[in-house]
């Protein structure tokens, strides 16, 4: 059951790229559709069993890097963490699978499309049930390597390959933060397996180390240098540039990056290490920090956008900023849960831009749509079911996860946890103003495109629109059914503890000694720790998601309102009173160019890195080509150049020359020999 729930993709990715021209486009989508639904049905099943039947596992495959003291085997460790993102990234994949069938149904190059799917998968597969940090960093770089791939599909666009190149290049920064928390890992636990690093976290909890000729807490260094390579991988502020570029590839691919692979790899792996960050409270508090200050700088640029792919791409940004402030307060289990409702409304949300722009022939500015909602009636419907899950609004899934988010912060207690909330609540109204700004810009008052392209506009078929009736499905319904077990509530509390209480005593009872139990074990046995077992740690004194549900009632209800509102005025102003809009952006028009301008990381990075870079190379060229060519292989050949015009003028090709030569030379010789004699005698 494991090897069917992680390998059929990666098979269906071989023979898709090796033999799809053979097999022709429709049995390579056959193929890739099955590899990936297979593993999404062997996925549910191992969360059955793994998680609702408390069994995890360690399936080892084999030996792979034995060097010295590392040890290293290719393990799938399947415990309710990896379960729970098995099932997200192939149910997900799955229908961005099915989707592209439509979507792609007039591109050349069905089959290699279809195959990168399936290898991308396959590369989160292997992440996601990693049982060591190295095997964790092959499906890191396999998901690095796939969306290079995917973003750059059609390469015939410019702007495709620099898309394409940027994201490479901005994760290979967070990627080299990662891998030198891969190293220290090493250095400090002598071993890169999970289950050892985790065993030993508290004994090293006051460890310090010599980095880069500082003395530093290692346990914090550790943790920052990997949230380096999440914030890379999840596009935290500052790392975050290559995101909205990535849209330059198809809208499947946009789907599947930002819903449930790429980019929540970071947030799982943060989720991962939790043993190791509980014991690092500073990494934890500079998790939530930057968690929330990206939550809320996405939010502010996803006002003002106006391609329709590109606003949800920053959306994504905004939300992914929520997971990172739960994982900052501890809350791992909120973030987790957040991952994966996001990701059903998220995914809805892209396959359904895919649908517009499907039907307005490819376009995506939505000052050129309008008042199509009678055209494509269950595209609409669908768009209102994920935005309203995107903002928020009771009872959608991201009520749940993102209002659970929210109350974890405010009872954390720390002025980290108070600053991500009410960051997290001013995201809240921006994310449910943007939201309804796409639907309304987009389907509602009058068309602003050409006559023909109104007229020829059209629902999407089955094969497109079926998958996002499953993501509604999701979208509706995932955060009401999973509250209980990935945050729990103080009634399941209180339930399970008196279960445990009252196995403690039958146990007791049975027994001529009493069992010792300690704490650790005990607070595992509690809640959230049911569903989640030991795949997730949270300290005692760190259990925010407990405290969270005594909040104060106004904290509850606060995200509410504010989506409400942010709906509210998006309806105000962009169906209402149209003109609002530009009054405000006159009025304010300092601040919109800076939140249009996206805070002008792009312009600042532009100015201190690329510019200065080229500058560098130029220079270096220069210096090379003058001094280091000029002296050594430049500088040695126009040497032996003159050498050869000199010797070459003796080359005349007169016999009275060379005779002139050879008497010259027979004098010289006889002369040198008489010399010697005298010099003896």
């Amino acid at each position: 059951m494991e090897y069917l729930a992680v390998f059929p993709p990666i098979v269906a990715f071989v023979i898709a790229f090796l033999f799809g021209k053979q097999l022709g486009d429709r049995l390579v989508q056959l193929i890739t559709c099955a590899g990936v639904i297979t593993a999404a049905f062997c996925s549910c099943a191992l969360f059955v069993d793994v998680v609702l039947g408390s069994d995890p596992r360690t399936v080892t495959i084999m030996n792979w890097i034995t060097s010295g003291d590392l040890k290293v085997d290719w393990a799938l460790r399947m415990d309710q963490l990896a379960v729970v993102m098995m099932c997200v990234v192939t149910i997900v994949s799955s229908c961005v699978h099915v989707y592209s069938v439509g979507y792609m149904s007039h591109d050349e190059s069905k089959a290699r499309f279809m195959s990168y799917l399936s290898l991308f998968t396959f590369a989160m597969l292997m992440l996601v049930t990693a049982d060591n940090l190295i095997q964790l960093f092959f499906g890191w770089e396999g998901v690095g390597v796939a969306s290079y791939l995917l973003i750059g599909f059609w390469n015939f666009k410019d702007s495709a390959n620099a898309a394409a190149i940027k994201a490479f290049l901005v994760n290979r920064v967070g990627d080299f933060g990662l891998a030198l928390g891969v190293f220290a890992c090493f250095m400090l636990f002598k071993s890169v397996q999970f289950d050892v690093m985790f065993d030993n976290a508290e004994r090293l909890a006051d460890a310090r180390f010599n980095f880069f000729g500082f003395d530093l807490p290692a346990l914090t260094t550790t943790c920052l240098l990997l949230f380096v390579g999440a914030m890379g991988k999840s596009a935290q502020l500052g790392l975050h540039t290559w995101l909205p570029d990535a849209m330059e590839g198809p809208t499947p691919v946009s789907a599947l990056i930002h819903a449930a692979t790429m980019v929540t790899a970071g947030v799982f792996m943060v989720a991962r290490m939790s043993p190791v960050f509980e014991y690092a409270p500073n990494a934890l508090m500079v998790v939530c920090v930057v968690g929330a200050c990206t939550a809320f700088v996405a939010a502010t640029i996803g006002l003002t956008q106006f391609d329709i792919k590109r606003v949800i791409a920053y959306s994504t940004m905004s939300q992914l900023g929520y997971m990172f402030f739960a994982l900052g307060v501890s809350a791992y289990g909120a973030a987790i849960f957040h991952l994966m409702t996001h990701a059903f409304f998220k995914a809805l949300l892209f396959l359904g831009a895919g649908s517009v722009i499907h039907a307005l022939h490819d376009e995506q500015d939505m000052r050129n749509m309008g008042g199509v909602w009678k055209k494509i009636p269950a595209t609409y419907v669908l768009m209102w079911v994920g935005s309203l899950a995107l903002a928020g609004i009771p009872f959608f899934a991201g009520y749940y996860s993102k209002d659970i988010i929210l109350e974890a912060a405010f009872a954390d207690h720390s002025w980290f946890g108070s600053f991500a909330y009410w960051m997290g609540i001013a995201a809240a109204f921006m994310t449910a103003f943007y939201s309804g700004r796409l639907l309304f810009m987009t389907f509602h008052g009058k068309p602003r495109m050409d006559h023909h392209t109104f007229d020829h506009a059209h629902e999407s078929p089955p094969v497109m629109l079926t998958p996002l009736v499953i993501l509604a499905v999701g979208a509706l319904f995932a955060g009401f059914l999973g509250y209980e077990g990935f945050v729990g509530g103080s009634e399941s509390h209180k339930i399970v503890a008196e279960t445990a209480n009252e196995a403690a005593e039958v146990e007791v009872e049975h027994t001529v000694e009493a069992p010792v139990v300690e704490e650790d074990d005990h607070h595992d046995e509690l809640n959230r720790f049911i569903f989640w077992g030991k795949s997730i740690k949270v300290l005692d004194q760190n259990d925010t998601l407990e405290s969270a549900h005594h909040v104060p009632e106004w904290v509850k209800f606060l995200p509410t309102i504010m989506g409400m509102l942010g709906l509210f005025f998006s309806w105000v102003f962009y169906s209402a009173r149209p003109g609002l809009p530009a009054v405000f952006v006159r009025m304010f028009s300092a601040i919109h160019t800076l939140f249009f301008r996206k805070w002008f990381f792009d312009e600042i990075y532009n100015a201190v890195f690329v510019k200065n870079a080229i500058c560098a190379g130029k220079i270096f060229w220069k210096s090379d080509k003058s001094i280091v060519d000029g002296i050594g292989p430049d500088g040695v050949a126009a040497r032996s150049m003159d050498i050869a015009g000199i010797l070459k003028k003796i080359q005349t090709g007169y016999v009275f020359h060379y005779a002139f030569v050879m008497i010259i030379g027979v004098i010289g010789f006889v002369s040198w020999f008489f010399y010697q004699n005298m010099q003896q005698g």
